[in-house]
């Protein structure tokens, strides 16, 4: 006897769900529109934000994606994330459906549709949809997605924990390209929660610091030099390499002494006098707590704080190159 009595439905009856599985509120936040190339649209109904199960990102990983924040009307850095995007696109061999000015536009008209004023613009490329062989070479149009997240409220810049995570780093070929294959960062985050922490921290194969599950992390040294790991084996942060160009003005007044980019060892991080994780979610969020160790004096420390209140001004007002108008 089948314990479950599984119905046989048409499409307009799986509509009907979809849309009732929307309606029920299991959903915690709000997608106000999605671009896919497999129907060469937008829409803005979440109902239909869904791609085929065949697409080989879905059931081979073999896809890569990137973000950027919307904020007062503006696209922040989108620039550098589509050439972060393409990069990785590159590496992961797959071709583009279109070129980068048509993606480009394709992406700052779904934010438009959208009329989202601040959130996140995710977006996808995929090697399409074709077949559950384990090549894509039976795939003939690659695929792009793209989402508009409302995120209403800001990130705090409040101190967290954080936690050395047991879970293994991804080698650098994978490391440095953003890949959908997000279960090893989704199980140090989970780790770092269940631990009481915000996330955890991922150590390279030589045991010196490498990145945050989905964030780079940065100290502050004992004789004020703002230090972050080198980007050779981790992901190349917009993010962290914009805040690395602000705080240039930290040194020109005396906060901090300069700024360095190496290999920095646990026993180093966690005698630093601040540390904290950048990234485009967060901005810059303070560490208060290394596993059992206090970071400086166990406060939010006050560059991390700085850092935080300059990304958020050139998210606001900053130069052209790091903000693009979106033509609602």
């Amino acid at each position: 006897v089948n314990p479950i009595d599984v119905p046989l439905l048409s499409f307009s009856e799986i509509a009907e769900r979809l849309d009732a599985f929307q309606a029920s509120g299991a959903r915690s936040q709000n997608y106000l529109a999605m671009y896919s190339s497999i129907f060469g649209g937008i829409t803005t109904d979440p109902s239909a934000m869904v791609i085929p199960i065949d697409d080989h990102m879905v059931h081979r990983g073999h896809g890569v994606f990137d973000t950027a924040a919307i904020m007062d009307g503006h696209l922040y850095e989108l620039e550098q994330h589509i050439d972060r995007f393409l990069n990785s696109a590159q590496m992961a061999k797959i071709p583009l459906p279109f070129d980068r000015s048509t993606i480009r536009s394709v992406l700052i008209q779904t934010v438009c549709a959208s009329k989202c004023s601040q959130g996140s613009l995710r977006y996808w490329l995929s090697a399409g949809p074709g077949d559950f062989q384990l090549s894509s070479s039976g795939c003939r149009n690659p695929a792009l997605y793209a989402v508009v997240i409302e995120s209403p409220s800001l990130p705090e810049p409040s101190g967290c924990k954080v936690i050395t995570s047991s879970i293994p780093v991804k080698s650098p070929q994978f490391a440095v390209m953003k890949n959908v294959n997000y279960l090893p960062n989704a199980l140090t985050k989970l780790e770092g929660e269940e631990n009481g922490g915000f996330t955890g921290i991922w150590l390279d194969d030589e045991g010196f610091v490498a990145e945050g599950s989905n964030m780079n992390v940065g100290f502050v040294t004992l004789n004020k030099e703002l230090l972050m790991p080198r980007f050779d084996k981790i992901l190349s942060g917009c993010t962290a390499k914009r805040v690395l160009a602000l705080a240039e003005q930290l040194v020109e007044n005396g906060m901090l002494s300069g700024i360095s980019s190496r290999n920095v060892s646990v026993q180093e991080g966690k005698e630093a006098d601040e540390m904290m994780l950048i990234g485009s979610g967060i901005l810059v969020k303070p560490v208060v707590q290394w596993d059992d160790q206090m970071i400086g004096s166990g406060d939010e420390g006050p560059i991390a704080q700085t850092l935080f209140h300059l990304i958020l001004e050139d998210m606001r007002s900053g130069p052209p190159s790091v903000r693009i108008p979106v033509p609602y």
